[in-house]
C-alpha cells in the first residue's frame, strides 16, 4: 500500500510576520506599532516560532530584544520574502483599481494643505479617485497600502517633489494685529501653541527677536486645526506655519503682525516608492499637487 507521511506544515505567516518586524525594526513594540497589534501578540508569535524551530531568534534582556546569531542570518531573506509580498499585493491593487491613489498625510496637512486643494485635484484628474488617511509618522510604504506620502521631513527622499520649506510666523486677526507693534508685545499676548510643534515659539523668537526672553502663554492643543479655528475667532497668536495659514493670510482673514519668518531645517515632502511612480496616475496627482502648492 503506498506511503503517505504527514506533510511538513510551514509556520504560521503571522508568527514570520512578527519576527521579520521585529529583527528588522529592532524590538516587539515596534514590530507591533507597525503591525497593529499587541506587544504581547508579537512575544507569542515570535515564541511559538521559536518553539517550531527548536532554536531561539531573539536573547531577551532587560532593556529589549537582540537577535540571536540564527535570527541575523535568516533576516536578509525575510526582509526580501515580504518585501516581495508587500510589491505583488500593490501590483495586484493597482492592477484592480488604477485609478485609485492613497495617500498617507501629517493630520495638520490632511485638513489644511491636501484638503483644501481636493477639489481642483478633482477637476485637473476627473477620472482618480484620491483616498486620504491621516496618520502622525510616515509609513514605511514598502509595508502598508498606501500609495503616496505628504509630511514634513529633514531629508528628502529620492524622488520626493518638494513642495517648499517649512516656515513659521506668528499670525492673528487684524484686530488682534493692531495691538502688536513689536515682537515684545507677545509677552504680553494670548499665544497659542500646538503641542507636537511646542518648540516653535522658541525657535522663532531666537531668530527673528534675539534677546527676547519670550515664554508664551496661553492655550495648548493637540489639533493644530483646533488652534487655527481658534486663532480665525480671535483668541490669541498662533505661531504657524505658512504652508497651513497661506490661503487665510491671502484672503485677508490672517495676519503676520511681524515680517519676520523663520526657515526651519524641513521641507514639506510628497513621495512615492519608485515603482510606484511608473504609475501614469500616480505621476498625475504628484505633478498635479506640485502644480497646485
Amino acid at each position: 500500500m503506498p506511503v503517505a507521511p504527514p506533510f511538513p506544515r510551514l509556520p504560521s505567516l503571522n508568527a514570520l510576520r512578527a519576527f521579520e518586524a521585529a529583527a528588522r525594526l529592532g524590538g516587539f513594540a515596534q514590530a507591533a506599532e507597525e503591525l497593529q497589534v499587541s506587544p504581547g501578540a508579537v512575544a507569542a508569535q515570535i515564541k511559538a516560532l521559536e518553539q517550531d524551530l527548536g532554536a531561539p531568534l531573539f536573547d531577551r534582556h532587560a532593556r529589549g530584544v537582540r537577535l540571536t546569531a540564527l535570527g541575523q542570518r535568516a533576516l536578509p531573506e525575510f526582509v526580501a520574502a515580504f518585501d516581495g509580498l508587500a510589491a505583488a499585493m500593490r501590483g495586484l491593487r493597482h492592477d484592480a483599481a488604477p485609478a485609485r491613489v492613497h495617500v498617507a498625510a501629517l493630520p495638520a496637512l490632511a485638513q489644511l494643505w491636501l484638503g483644501p486643494r481636493l477639489p481642483a485635484l478633482r477637476a485637473r484628474l476627473p477620472g482618480v479617485d484620491v483616498s486620504v488617511t491621516a496618520l502622525e509618522q510616515p509609513p514605511n510604504l514598502k509595508r502598508v497600502p498606501f500609495d503616496l506620502c505628504l509630511f514634513y521631513t529633514r531629508e528628502l527622499p529620492p524622488g520626493a517633489v518638494d513642495l517648499g520649506a517649512d516656515q513659521i510666523l506668528p499670525v492673528c486677526t487684524p484686530d488682534l494685529a493692531r495691538s502688536l507693534s513689536t515682537p515684545a508685545d507677545l509677552r504680553h499676548a494670548v499665544c497659542l501653541t500646538d503641542a507636537t510643534w511646542s518648540e516653535d515659539w522658541a525657535h522663532w523668537a531666537a531668530i527673528a527677536a534675539p534677546g527676547l526672553d519670550l515664554s508664551p502663554r496661553g492655550p495648548v492643543f493637540s489639533l493644530y486645526a483646533l488652534a487655527l479655528q481658534e486663532t480665525l475667532q480671535g483668541a490669541g497668536v498662533l505661531m504657524a506655519h505658512g504652508a497651513l495659514v497661506a490661503q487665510h493670510l491671502a484672503s485677508g482673514a490672517l495676519v503676520a503682525p511681524f515680517a519676520a519668518r523663520v526657515t526651519l531645517p524641513r521641507h514639506l515632502a510628497l513621495w512615492s516608492l519608485p515603482e510606484a511612480r511608473r504609475n501614469p496616475r500616480m505621476a498625475q496627482v504628484m505633478a498635479a499637487l506640485k502644480h497646485l502648492a
